[in-house]
């Protein structure tokens, strides 16, 4: 039981330190997609990305299936579609709009798990989910009376995609090799992006591959795609979708920090609240979910 426990709370802070390595690089990317459309950058990210995984997972090539290529096909289709909603949706309304509908698979993602795989979350994960989205709420510093348009049901979809994504996550990992999954993932990303790209942008080549871009470039690839991919999908496999939701939403806190720090962005008083109501809900899923094993431990 202990030993079972303590795997989970290792998932959990692993999870933890993908959500600060995707916080800690949107403002890197940020500055990068400036001079470089997202769909060229996401190519040129995911293509270093699938070449560096095949390399370090050549051992398992020898477990690679037609099931493994339709698991990993589907999760890379679900976060392809995840960045691309995401980039329409930024261009029809406000970034904290998209920031805030984004993090609401934290919800999504129970109901899910539920639907897909019958299996109900736990009423600390629920009560942990509904902290986080009031957190985002007050994180991202939402604009209201903008009403419901095409940027907010673009977004909508997003959320739904990354909720599937990690949904899906959980249950694939424990049933194939996690380097054969990630790199097919990546490889569906690059494709979908080169199409993308050619389709929206007529080209793939960046304006150059110094400066910014390729700064960008060798921080996203290496912490926020490869560690923090491979991460998700190994660690998954130890805890449950809905707290891997909830954790997620550490990417806006920690995109705060480090824009504070790093950036010179503000951080004011009614962020600073959503953050605590996001680390409230982190904990009481983590505690909730601790005493409650050892509850019926002792039963």
């Amino acid at each position: 039981m202990i030993k079972s426990k303590l795997k989970e709370f290792g998932a959990d802070f692993s999870l933890l330190l993908v959500a600060i390595c995707w916080g800690g690089t949107f403002f890197i990317v940020q500055d990068a997609i400036e001079d470089t459309p997202v769909y060229i950058f996401l190519f040129w990210r995911f293509l270093f990305a699938a070449i560096f995984m095949m390399l370090i997972s050549f051992k398992d090539f020898k477990k690679f299936d037609l099931a493994t290529l339709k698991a990993g096909g589907l999760l890379g289709i679900f976060m392809f579609l995840g960045f691309a909603f995401q980039t329409f949706g930024l261009t029809y309304t406000y970034s904290s709009t998209v920031a805030f509908i984004t993090g609401l698979n934290v919800v999504i993602v129970p109901l899910l798990v539920f639907m897909f795989f019958k299996k109900k979350a736990s009423i600390y994960s629920l009560f942990g989910a509904v902290c986080a989205v009031i957190g985002l709420y007050f994180l991202t510093n939402n604009e209201a009376g903008s009403g419901f348009g095409y940027g907010e049901f673009y977004t909508l979809i997003c959320a739904l995609m990354f909720a599937l994504q990690i949904t899906f996550t959980d249950a694939y990992a424990k049933r194939h090799s996690a380097f054969l999954l990630v790199t097919v993932q990546f490889i569906v990303v690059t494709v979908c992006s080169f199409f993308g790209a050619i389709i929206m942008d007529g080209h793939i080549e960046p304006k150059s591959f110094d400066g910014v871009f390729l700064e960008a470039l060798v921080i996203t690839v290496i912490f926020a795609t490869v560690f923090a991919f491979f991460t998700q999908t190994v660690m998954q496999k130890f805890t449950t979708p809905a707290k891997t939701a909830i954790i997620f939403t550490m990417e806006p806190v920690s995109a705060g920090v480090f824009g504070y720090y790093f950036a010179g962005e503000s951080f004011y008083a009614l962020q600073l609240m959503g953050a605590g109501f996001i680390l409230f809900g982190m904990l009481s899923a983590e505690l909730g979910t601790y005493f409650r094993n050892k509850k019926l431990a002792n039963v």
